[in-house]
């Protein structure tokens, strides 16, 4: 055996074997990659076909009810106006209320409901007081029904309006089945034109009710609604009332948004969701712009499927798919056992190191390229590892000379003033008590922290006459003092690592009702961090001698804050600084605060 040959040998029993040989045992389960493409092409065609297939019909079928919807109404007013011709032509439509046309008038409107029986229920005609004569089928009283009874009392009221030829109500359900009906009504005039009275019908839509039983097969929904969003006629009357609105249907909301006269036809996908799962469906709607309608066919693209086939031949074809897959990762696993465990250990060891673990290491073993790779990946993580320790003790030296620059501002500001040394400090100490305790993050209390500190830097701007004045200042005065927020935040604004601390610097003597300053901010809109200084400034400034008033003790002081929550501090974190000082967490103290 020469030595090349036993070189290559001791490489295969290590386990080091060439990484190519591996990639050709991979591109075998990639052999199933142009099947599963081809399977999705084929999907996509059958998907798009279905969706054309359904938009052509549904298109069809809603103009084509839409036609019949308008033909119907067109025929049930001219059957009104030939009746109100009838009633001129005998001359009963100027005095339908005499008691002596009455028998006539009755006799004339039952021929009329007794001959279409199919549309009309209910046939009134009234005079001009409101008074007349009425026929019905069977046992319907309009009286009776409060929406029919109110529906006929405002055609009376259109009807005497000059000008107008007819009118018809919104939806109605008659009970008890909840049929779908409505009111239309015509005035009646003399040879002058003018208003003598009304006929008006109650009109069932039982015919169009059955009509879109018949249309809404195979999983397809048909239905008639008005430019409103109610319900007019559903092929389920009993789950879907006439009148109900409808307005959470995507169609129905689209149909409500177009202008009344638009006669419009338009096919949507969109989704809707049942049983807590999205429903993909397609819909088309045509509107009836004479009529303030829209018929509206919608079916889901599931039920769609299943109804044509499209479901069988994609089970088929994906039975095929799945099993040529199969077959591919079975052989290609064999050749992919090589190669993943390697990999894997690689990828195991450098997930640590993102997580921070630079003294992870991974195992030197696989393929002569991944051992290669492992060993180049272990020194790359030592040198890391070292470089990372470097920036982190850089990093806590910045800080520390950060916060100590800080610490250091904040105390020069409180010297200014003898009675408030340490103030800065306490500031900060308080605000992160309660900051704790309104569940703030690390990040969060860090900034918090900072803020507090240099909330009064802005002092350094204000002259001494007015800082260190012992009695109360004038009006002149106190606007001065009152600049030192805007002051502060001007100073510290150049400087970028302090920009998120601003707020609390700034706006710290705002109110919550919007009296504060020095923009008058109200509620929310003043940030939590100055909400939070804001009610840890006012405690130190109660529990501190002060030249113009001498130090209070903590209860007190907490319910002077207390008596002012809501309209000068937000109620959350007084109740925050309550909750701090009931765990024994906040305590005063006479010695200087470090934070």
């Amino acid at each position: 055996m020469s030595s090349s040959f036993q070189s290559r040998w001791e490489q295969v029993r290590a386990g080091r074997v060439r990484i190519l040989w591996l990639v050709l045992g991979a591109l075998l389960m990639v052999s199933a990659l142009p099947i599963g493409l081809y399977h999705r092409q084929v999907l996509q065609l059958s998907q798009n076909k279905l969706v054309d297939t359904e938009r052509v019909q549904q298109t069809d079928l809603t103009r084509s009810l839409a036609q019949e919807i308008q033909l119907f109404e067109s025929n049930l007013t001219q059957q009104l106006t030939s009746e109100r011709q009838i009633l001129a032509l005998t001359g009963l439509n100027e005095n339908v209320e005499d008691p002596a046309a009455e028998p006539k008038v009755t006799r004339l409107l039952e021929n009329f409901v007794e001959s279409n029986r199919n549309t009309f229920i209910y046939l009134t005609a009234v005079g001009k007081s409101g008074k007349g004569t009425s026929a019905s089928q069977g046992n319907f009283r309009a009286e009776q029904d409060p929406f029919v009874a109110k529906a006929l009392r405002r055609a009376f009221e259109t009807c005497q309006q000059p000008q107008v030829p007819k009118y018809r109500s919104d939806p109605l359900a008659l009970a008890p089945e909840s049929r779908p009906a409505f009111v239309v009504a015509i005035p009646l005039r003399d040879m002058n034109e003018n208003f003598t009275g009304m006929l008006a019908a109650v009109v069932s839509l039982d015919s169009i009710l059955h009509r879109l039983q018949e249309a809404s097969v195979r999983g397809r929904t048909v239905f008639l609604v008005d430019h409103g969003g109610h319900i007019v006629v559903h092929p389920d009357p009993k789950d879907f009332v006439p009148g109900a609105d409808a307005t959470g249907n995507t169609l129905v909301a689209k149909v409500k948004a177009l202008p009344n006269e638009l006669r419009n036809t338009e096919t949507v996908r969109f989704a809707e969701t049942e049983k807590k799962h999205p429903v993909e469906m397609i819909g088309t709607y045509s509107t009836l712009s004479e009529l303030n309608w829209a018929v509206i066919a919608e079916r889901s693209l599931d039920q769609a499927q299943t109804d044509t086939g499209v479901t069988d031949l994609n089970r088929q074809a994906l039975a095929f798919v799945s099993v040529v897959i199969l077959s591919a990762i079975l052989v290609g696993y064999f050749f992919a056992v090589g190669i993943s465990g390697p990999i894997r250990g690689l990828a195991a060891s450098t997930r640590a190191i993102s997580r921070g673990e630079f003294h992870q290491r991974s195992p030197v073993r696989g393929a002569s390229e991944i051992s290669e790779l492992a060993e180049n990946f272990n020194k790359m993580a030592g040198d890391i590892e070292e470089y990372i320790e470097r920036l982190k003790e850089a990093a806590e030296e910045n800080r520390e000379l950060f916060i100590g620059s800080i610490r250091m501002l904040a105390a020069a500001i409180d010297e200014k003033d003898p009675y408030t040394r340490g103030h800065s400090g306490r500031v900060a100490k308080y605000s992160m008590l309660i900051g704790q305790e309104l569940g703030l993050s690390a990040a969060e209390l860090d900034k918090l922290r900072i803020a507090a500190l240099l909330h009064d830097v802005g002092k350094i701007g204000v002259e001494d006459r007015v800082l260190k004045k012992p009695g109360s200042l004038t009006p002149e005065e106190f606007g001065l003092m009152k600049q030192h927020t805007v002051k502060g935040a001007n100073i510290m604004r150049p400087v970028s690592q302090l920009k998120e601390m601003l707020p609390g610097i700034e706006l710290h003597h705002e109110h919550m009702d919007g009296r504060g300053y020095p923009y008058g901010l109200q509620g929310q809109q003043i940030p939590l961090m100055a909400r939070i200084i804001g009610v840890a400034d006012t405690l130190d400034a109660m529990t501190t001698n002060r030249p113009y008033q001498s130090a209070m003790d903590l209860e007190y002081a907490l319910d002077r804050i207390r008596a002012l929550t809501g309209s000068k501090f937000d109620a959350v974190v007084v109740t925050a600084l309550d909750s701090a000082v009931q765990h024994g967490k906040l305590r005063l103290s006479a010695v200087e605060v470090h934070v």
